[in-house]
């Protein structure tokens, strides 16, 4: 997709993400936790029954990709059934569990003689000391190390999630190198928002955002598994940028394979339904649109006045409004609601200025 085209028009009709936070309940403590995980799962979570009929709504979407979050899955005990049974209705099935206690050998296993296709673990420094630091929980590095081994060992595909902060910025390369060893399919970096446990000094600016893309585009050049961000949509600008100034025959910065989902973000072709059924454009835009319990979750998606402008990057204020990377980036709509209070805001970690905007360099 070039700069100038316009997302997916499927988009507007159903999305190709869903994420579901099955509880919040979770035996870490993560200094960034977007839920605020809690020891012990809510009353009110979504019963058994409940996401039976969400997975009986999302069938009709076109099989997006269904991704069990946290808090941490593993803390419901009906796990597996649910796994099978969006499985039986023909979903792609992932699953984001923490390397606790709970995630022995045997549960992996079991997860995968469920269906699950891949499996999100994450690593958040290069090293035990200082990832088990910001996870809260001596034993979780190592921990991790051995469920991506044993994942692989029975066939589901590994994919790697950072939370990258100033507190492991220095670390990029060193990612690199371990997951290179690691037989992993997917690197995905989150830049770190101002929410749940997580503190705007953590964040990066603009300015270290793009120093941090050109490194992540270094390291997907000489890895062997695909390298992704996570609400850091303008990631896919700067390689757009890089490869259109690339000499022929020359190499192109990072991953030369196009994104599977082009242009996707926030309530553009991603959804999130809470733990009580609450919808959210993204985990991390807190602007609530409804709940599965009193309306359908394609309707909710198709209808809500928000979600349907979150589709339209044009119609956006400041430089993303005007930008012509808006079909394939659109900005953070959830770093501009956080950092100002309105999700159509520009996104203020880019550190592009579109020419057709020269009066908005400072917005």
């Amino acid at each position: 997709m070039s700069a100038d085209e316009s997302p997916d028009p499927r988009y507007d009709r159903a999305p190709r993400i869903v994420i579901w936070e099955m509880t919040r309940a979770c035996a870490l403590a993560c200094r960034h936790c977007r839920a605020e995980a809690r020891p012990h799962r809510d009353a009110l979570e979504l019963t058994t029954a409940e996401a039976f009929t969400l997975i009986d709504g999302i069938t009709g979407f076109q099989r997006p990709l269904f991704i069990l979050s946290g808090g941490d899955p593993m803390m419901r005990d009906d796990v597996y059934e649910i796994v099978e049974y969006g499985c039986a209705h023909g979903l792609p099935v992932s699953i984001s569990p923490a390397a606790t206690g709970r995630l022995t050998d045997l549960a992996i296993r079991k997860l995968a003689a469920a269906g699950v296709r891949r499996i999100a673990l994450s690593l958040d420094a290069p090293n035990a000391e200082e990832h088990d630091l910001f996870r809260g929980v001596r034993g979780s590095y190592a921990r991790t190390l051995r469920a991506v081994r044993v994942a692989r060992e029975h066939g589901m595909s590994v994919q790697v999630n950072t939370t990258l902060s100033r507190l492991n910025l220095d670390g990029i390369e060193k990612f690199g190198f371990l997951l290179s060893g690691l037989d992993v399919a997917m690197w995905s970096v989150f830049f770190i928002l101002p929410i749940g446990r997580a503190t705007a000094d953590l964040s990066l600016s603009a300015e270290e955002t793009e120093a941090a893309f050109a490194r992540l585009a270094a390291v997907a050049e000489t890895v062997p598994f695909a390298v992704k961000t996570t609400e850091a949509p303008h990631y896919r600008r700067y390689l757009a940028q890089h490869r259109a100034s690339t000499p022929p025959g020359g190499a192109p910065a990072g991953d030369a394979a196009p994104p599977r989902f082009a242009g996707i973000g926030d309530g553009r072709g991603f959804v999130f339904v809470s733990h009580l059924g609450d919808v959210y454009p993204s985990g991390f835009l807190p602007l609530r649109i409804g709940n599965v319990r009193e309306r359908s979750l394609g309707e909710l998606y198709r209808d809500e006045p928000v979600m349907q402008r979150l589709r339209r990057p044009e119609s956006f204020s400041g430089k993303c409004g005007v930008c012509e990377f808006q079909g394939i980036c659109g900005g953070s709509r959830a770093r501009a609601y956080l950092t100002s209070g309105d999700p159509f805001a520009s996104d203020p970690s880019c550190a592009y200025v579109s020419a057709a905007a020269p009066v908005l360099a400072h917005v």
